[in-house]
């Protein structure tokens, strides 16, 4: 072999000008014509986010990491159709979702392709809702977080659901981002007002009351229901079936039709089993006009089907979710079943904290509690629990009401039920320092 300049495709390489993009990709791309390659491609709007914009500071270190050479973020939205997600038929919920899902993908990747075809280089910001970095279980699963990036690149702004809202299309839209090496020319900016109506009529339809009237959002009520046979919630259907003994036991506490619905979402995609908070909402130019015309005849038609619609709810025992559907909804069938955000690291177990704190169950509760950690992974943290908050902080600060020290393994063994408390405080390896009526006040937060 001779050398690598006397190459047939060097040779042939050097005989073709390239084109102007992978001549000098010093110059920025102009987003004009990048919009309408897009738009082309598929996506029903754009925006343009550069890396270095304050928006998306949190998020550029995992995405130089996986594209060094990245400098703007590409967001794009594909809309759904409305009644389709709108139907208390979850088939015909889910199908809409699944397809758009697909066509998202398929943009993004058309996107790249195209940009590819100019020399350009570019890569899909990851699936548009199937987090495929399971190795960062259960925290961050994702590259990109399409939310934030689309709200930067004036696409809209979160409602109190926590969707993005479109101020054209509504909430009925998914999300892509595509991330490119090169800047653009002129970057989308957000827009200045929110669309969201603030009607509260997510928080009237949530059969587990994920919003709170006051704003907060219950993240576990949530996840535990809607993303039943997802992920972790699937990770505790397979504990079911290790601990069942037999058929006959596993149909005491699975039946058939949990068993089917699992084999669809193995088979054709996993299911959501709600996203009336989605489904209700009246925002955006296209969709508030009905809402706007005749109120009562909009909440007959869309809002009031979901609420009485029968169906099981899953919830957490003794959450605040199983209290508010017995009292809500008590035509729905509540089950129990267990947290499925079983902390594997101390990092994880003070990340979900937040994520599974109860603030009904600790609306009395009024304590300061220090945590520390030792072995194979050593931390210190403070626990605020107050009028019905909570605040994870780093280190130890202010007067603690409890303070308990625990060798990691331990802890994390204790959470996942693989340990005896008693066992632990026997052998020192779990400590504390203060009324264990903290304590239990304390796991009355986090139930599960």
């Amino acid at each position: 072999m001779g050398t690598l300049e006397n190459h047939p495709t060097v040779i042939r390489l050097r005989k073709h000008a390239t084109t102007e993009a992978a001549r000098d990709r010093s110059h920025s791309l102009e987003a004009c014509r990048l919009r309408q390659l897009v738009l082309a491609a598929g996506a029903d709007d754009v925006g343009f986010v550069g890396l270095m914009r304050e928006e998306v500071r949190d998020q550029r270190e995992d995405i130089l990491r996986v594209f060094p050479r990245a400098k703007t973020l590409l967001s794009f939205v594909c809309r759904m159709n409305r009644e389709n997600v709108r139907s208390p038929a979850r088939s015909i919920a889910n199908l809409e979702f699944h397809h758009a899902g697909d066509t998202v993908n398929e943009v993004a990747r058309q996107i790249v392709h195209a940009l590819e075809e100019e020399g350009i280089r570019a890569i899909n910001g990851g699936a548009m809702g199937f987090p495929m970095e399971t190795q960062h279980w259960p925290t961050k699963m994702w590259m990109v977080s399409h939310k934030p990036v689309a709200a930067a690149a004036g696409l809209g702004r979160m409602g109190i659901h926590r969707n993005l809202i479109h101020p054209r299309f509504g909430n009925f839209i998914l999300l892509g981002t595509v991330i490119l090496e090169a800047a653009v020319d002129e970057e989308s900016r957000p827009i200045d007002y929110n669309p969201c109506l603030e009607c509260k009529l997510c928080i009237a339809a949530c059969p587990v009351g994920a919003i709170g009237n006051d704003g907060q959002f219950h993240f576990s009520a949530c996840y535990t229901h809607n993303y039943r046979e997802f992920m972790g919630g699937f990770t505790d259907w397979v504990a079911t079936v290790a601990d069942s003994r037999n058929a006959a036991a596993y149909r005491r506490r699975v039946d058939d039709a949990e068993s089917v619905s699992l084999w669809q979402s193995l088979s054709y995609g996993a299911n959501y089993k709600a996203a009336y908070c989605m489904a209700v909402c009246p925002a955006g130019d296209e969709v508030i006009r009905p809402f706007l015309d005749d109120r009562k005849a909009y909440l007959k038609e869309v809002v009031r089907p979901l609420q009485e619609k029968a169906e099981t709810v899953y919830v957490i025992a003794g959450s605040d979710a199983e209290e508010l559907v017995g009292r809500r909804f008590p035509h729905k069938i509540r089950k129990r079943v267990n947290n499925s955000l079983r902390p594997t690291s101390i990092q994880a177990f003070l990340h979900g904290l937040p994520l599974l704190f109860q603030p009904g169950r600790a609306a009395s509760l009024d304590a300061t509690y220090h945590f520390r950690f030792t072995g194979r992974e050593s931390a210190e943290a403070t626990v605020v629990i107050r009028d019905a908050r909570l605040d994870v902080l780093e280190g130890h600060q202010g007067r603690p009401d409890f303070r308990l020290t625990a060798d990691t393994a331990t802890w994390l063994d204790f959470l996942a039920k693989e340990r005896n408390l008693a066992w632990a405080l026997l052998r020192g390896r779990i400590r504390f320092r203060g009324s264990p009526r903290w304590l239990f006040a304390f796991a009355r937060c986090f139930p599960g």
